[in-house]
């Protein structure tokens, strides 16, 4: 369904954060999966130990996330994604 691990990490961070699955505390769980599904896939940091996206960023990303309108959410996913990958891309050319 989602071609790129990128994609589906962004997919997580959005659905966790917009669909309010849990009480309290989506953001943080959405933030906290989304770092953890980057992890278990070795995209998280990158070859010099680097976290590949900054903990403000994620913060601002994950707000932004949650006042955005649901028909922004192809823009929301595509920017997010296209963001990793153009990190991860640029960091292995180092």
């Amino acid at each position: 369904m989602y071609p790129s691990i990128e994609e589906k990490a962004a997919n997580l961070l959005y659905f966790i954060t917009k669909n309010h699955s849990f009480t309290d505390g989506n953001k943080r769980i959405a933030a906290f999966l989304f770092l953890y599904f980057m992890e278990k896939n070795s995209i998280l940091y990158d070859e010099k130990g680097n976290k590949r996206i900054a903990d403000n960023a994620l913060v601002a990303l994950t707000l932004m996330i949650a006042v955005s309108r649901p028909e922004e959410k192809d823009v929301m996913v595509k920017w997010q994604s296209t963001s990793l990958t153009k990190k991860i891309n640029k960091n292995n050319k180092t």
